[in-house]
Parts: C-alpha cells; sequence; structure tokens
C-alpha cells in the first residue's frame, strides 16, 4: 500500500505530539484512527531546527533520525488528503523546518507505507515538560508498548513552566 491517494485519503505516521488525537485534530479534523506500528531502524530524539529557534511548545520538539537496531513506535492516521498541506504547515515544511519523508511501518495489519516528518538542521535541545506529556499521553490514549511508554516518560526536560499550546489543547480534550 502506497501513501497515494486510497479513496481521497492518505496515511501519516506520527510519532511526537500528533500521537495525541486531539492535539492532531486541532489543524487536521479529518485525522483517523488506523492502527499503531514500528518503525524499524530508527530512533527518537528531540531538538530544534535552528539552534535559538522560537518553538510554540517552549523547547524540543520530536524527530526521527536512522539508527540501525533502534524503533520508534507511534500512531497511523488516515487522513483525507485536503488536510496534507494543513499537515505540512503544522510540520512547518514550507519554513524548511521538516521534510516528509515516505516510511514503512510495520503494523499488525502488515507493512505500511505511510508519510512522516524528519526534522532538517538538527540541534539537539530537551523538550519542555508540557510537550513531553502530550507525547506520553497520546503514546498512552493509542496503547502503545508499556516499555516504549515507560521509555518517554524518563526523558528529561527542560523545566519550562509558562504557557504553551497544551493550555488549546487542553480545552478541547474531554
Amino acid at each position: 500500500m502506497s501513501t497515494a491517494a486510497v479513496n481521497g485519503r492518505f496515511m501519516y505516521f506520527a510519532f511526537g505530539s500528533n500521537l495525541l488525537k486531539e492535539r492532531l485534530q486541532l489543524a487536521n479534523p479529518t485525522a483517523i484512527f488506523f492502527t499503531t506500528g514500528r518503525l524499524k531502524d530508527y530512533k527518537l530524539n528531540f531538538g530544534l531546527w535552528e539552534k535559538h529557534a522560537h518553538s510554540t511548545w517552549h523547547g524540543g520538539v520530536a524527530t526521527i533520525e536512522s539508527h540501525p537496531g533502534a524503533e520508534v513506535w507511534g500512531v497511523i492516521w488516515t487522513l483525507s488528503n485536503e488536510n496534507l498541506g494543513s499537515l505540512d504547515n503544522q510540520e512547518g515544511v514550507s519554513q524548511g523546518k521538516y521534510s516528509p519523508l515516505e516510511v514503512s511501518v510495520e503494523t499488525d495489519k502488515g507493512l505500511i507505507r505511510c508519510r512522516t516528518y524528519q526534522m532538517n538542521n538538527f540541534h539537539a535541545c530537551p523538550p519542555s515538560p508540557q510537550y513531553k506529556q502530550v507525547v506520553c499521553l497520546g503514546a498512552e490514549q493509542n496503547g502503545l508498548p508499556v516499555e516504549y511508554l515507560k521509555s518517554l516518560e524518563a526523558i528529561q526536560t527542560n523545566n519550562y513552566n509558562g504557557p504553551t499550546i497544551l493550555d488549546q489543547i487542553r480545552t478541547v480534550m474531554k
């Protein structure tokens, strides 16, 4: 299966804040949970696309890096093709923050080709506690493996405690 349109929808592999349905649906209302899966030979990392970038999350955000033997768990969402632009915008593609990438994700439904995003000009930087919380909430919400959830919960943060986009997400969470 390719990421090409199937009934006007595409597959997207989320591994960061977009694990959380309410976060993803802020800008991409057509997102529907498809399944969870793992991306082999990649590892999760947190950082910024410029050393001193202003981030809506006040800290590093998630990216994936090629790393033989490692794995990143995430959620595969199907989105309407009309949300391709809003998803690219959210990931800062036109500003050069992230580049779209096509990956094969292992799932209980077989290998699935998905669109995902990888940060450009990566500079390691710890995430804010709020960003980490959204990633962990999304991992929990979608039943990612307990061991993987524990590894996410162990991530060190930058201890930022001001307002973030999490405040906006909380208003739409039930």
